[in-house]
């Protein structure tokens, strides 16, 4: 005969497999969602070519990822797109981003906790690892992670187990975890603030996201892409930007990088009036490309005049930018589509839509004898 405690047990492993259950359905729809209208990853530069090879051949994998950069290269967005290539795209991507959260409330955040575990935890909650199961749990800003939080998180990542602030019962998950950091983790390492075991743990497959300034040959292509996106959102008649903006752009170095760009594309097209868009450079922005006398830094002391780089200021259509920097793109996987380094994943879209844009735009693949 059951006793009563057996079925009241029975009925809380019930209770709470379902609020699993409910918790990662509603992030995998979250993340069909995100998926749908997700960036494209936008460039032709060497750097960004070899940072995206480097990402498409550890996505079908479960190896761990660090991915290092400035603010604002585009961590996150890589990150999906690793998950949206890996074998477990249809299960969660949990997003945490540690340096949001108060250190007192990470551990509770990422393990979660039973009820009565801390004062106003009035009830169990799931989480985000328990949650990410089958899927990968994306950390932002690791370094930003609590020191005495680390050594709990080492053991999820090398035996896939822990337990819930508040409860003895050990639980195990299979989860794939991709990783960012802005900071130089070796010196965090060298201050005793980060675990030098962690660090080697999440260290065995680190890609480096190159700040714009090293890319410059990207600059282009992402002013012409953000500007056809929010030239949309916002139903701007625009169809082609005046050229004395892009020369400003391009010279000025970028410290806040892509984020820095979008967001002034936005703010120009949301302002703008008439065809040609003008992006106006705030006043002290202005300055400082000024005092830079037609010419940049590529961030290693070193000069590069325009001279000796390819001009970008051809006046050209956004339509007639996207037919070159896709005919580009085809002709530099040598007409391939599919496939993990064809020409859609470079450009971060389904190769239906490509075929679908090609066709469109009056491209065909570019013929082989001519690659």
């Amino acid at each position: 005969m059951v006793s009563n405690d057996e079925v009241i047990a029975n009925q809380q492993k019930i209770l709470a497999n379902q609020e699993v259950i409910q918790a990662k359905l509603a992030q995998v729809l979250t993340n069909q969602e995100s998926l749908q209208t997700m960036p494209e990853m936008v460039g032709t530069s060497d750097k960004f070519e070899a940072m995206l090879k480097e990402a498409q051949s550890v996505a079908a994998t479960d190896t761990a990822v660090l991915l290092r950069g400035e603010t604002g290269t585009g961590k996150e967005l890589l990150a999906h797109h690793i998950h949206a290539r890996s074998q477990r795209r249809h299960l969660p991507l949990m997003t945490v981003n540690c340096a949001a959260l108060p250190p007192g409330l990470i551990e509770s955040e990422i393990f979660g906790y039973e009820k009565g575990a801390f004062s106003g935890a009035f009830q169990r909650r799931t989480g985000r690892f328990e949650v990410a199961h089958g899927g990968t749990i994306f950390l932002d800003e690791i370094g930003e992670l609590p020191l005495e939080t680390q050594g709990k998180f080492l053991r999820v990542l090398q035996h896939g187990t822990f337990e819930r602030l508040g409860s003895s019962r050990t639980l195990k998950v299979d989860v794939r975890l991709i990783a960012a950091t802005n900071q130089p983790l070796e010196h965090l390492v060298a201050d005793r603030k980060f675990r030098p075991d962690l660090f080697y743990r999440l260290n065995v497959f680190p890609i480096t996201l190159p700040p714009l300034r090293e890319r410059r040959e990207d600059i282009l292509p992402l002013i012409y892409y953000f500007t056809k996106k929010y030239r949309a959102r916002f139903s701007k008649p625009i169809s082609s930007i005046n050229k004395a903006s892009l020369e400003r752009l391009y010279e000025y170095h970028w410290p806040g990088n892509i984020r820095e760009l979008q967001h002034l594309i936005e703010r120009a097209v949301l302002i703008a009036e008439g065809e040609e868009l003008d992006i106006v450079l705030p006043l002290a922005l202005e300055k400082e490309v000024a005092v830079r006398d037609s010419s940049f830094s590529n961030g290693q002391g070193k000069t590069i005049s325009h001279a000796t780089s390819t001009h970008p200021f051809e006046m050209v259509t956004l339509e007639e930018n996207e037919r070159r920097h896709t005919e580009k793109v085809l002709r530099h996987t040598r007409g391939r589509i599919a496939g993990s380094s064809g020409a859609a994943a470079i450009l971060g879209v389904p190769p239906s839509t490509l075929r679908s844009r090609m066709k469109k735009l009056g491209l065909k693949l570019p013929d082989k004898n001519y690659l």
